[in-house]
C-alpha cells in the first residue's frame, strides 16, 4: 500500500531527472567549423615537419611532432567523427589508405626485427665482455645502431598511419 503511494513520485522524479539527458541526446552533434580546420591544418603541418625532420636524422624531434599531430587528429576524431563518418572515401582514397596501412605495418615489422636483432647482439656482447673486449664493443655499436634504426622505423610507421587520418579529415582543409 505504501509502495503504491510513492510510485507516482518516483516515476515523476525519474522523468524530471531523465528529461534533460533525453533532450541533450536528441541534439545533433556540433558541426565541424573553422576551429577544426585550423586544428587539421596544424596537424598536417606537424606531420609534414615530422617526416622532414626524421629524414634529416632528428628522431626525438620527429617523434615529438608526430605525437602532437596524433593528439590533434584524436581531437578531430572525437569532435568531428560523426560528420566524418557520413563522408565516404573515394576509390583513390581507399587505395591510398590500404597502401599507407601496408607501409605502416611493414615499417613496424622491420622495427620489431631490428629490436630483436639488437637484443641478441646485446646478449652476445654481455657474454663476451670480459674475454673479448673488441668484439664486445663491436656488438654494442651494432646493437645501438639497430635500436636507433628501429626507433626511426617505428616513427615512420606512425607517420604512415597518421597520413590516413590526414586523408580522412581532408574535408576540413578545403
Amino acid at each position: 500500500m505504501i509502495r503504491s503511494q510513492f510510485m507516482p513520485i518516483v516515476l515523476g522524479t525519474f522523468l524530471v531527472l531523465g528529461l534533460p539527458g533525453l533532450v541533450l541526446a536528441q541534439n545533433p552533434p556540433a558541426k565541424c567549423g573553422p576551429d577544426h580546420a585550423i586544428l587539421y591544418k596544424r596537424a598536417v603541418k606537424l606531420l609534414d615537419n615530422a617526416e622532414k625532420i626524421l629524414t634529416a636524422g632528428y628522431t626525438a624531434e620527429a617523434k615529438s611532432q608526430a605525437k602532437e599531430a596524433n593528439s590533434l587528429f584524436t581531437i578531430l576524431q572525437k569532435e568531428c567523427g560523426p560528420q566524418q563518418a557520413d563522408r565516404a572515401l573515394t576509390d583513390r582514397e581507399l587505395q591510398q589508405e590500404a597502401i599507407n596501412q601496408k607501409l605502416a605495418a611493414d615499417e613496424l615489422a622491420q622495427a620489431e626485427r631490428l629490436i630483436k636483432s639488437a637484443e641478441e647482439k646485446t646478449q652476445k656482447a654481455v657474454k663476451i665482455e670480459t674475454t673479448q673486449p673488441e668484439v664486445y664493443r663491436k656488438y654494442q655499436r651494432e646493437a645501438k645502431a639497430e635500436f636507433e634504426q628501429a626507433h626511426k622505423r617505428s616513427i615512420k610507421s606512425e607517420i604512415y598511419a597518421l597520413r590516413n587520418q590526414q586523408m580522412v579529415f581532408g574535408f576540413l582543409g578545403k
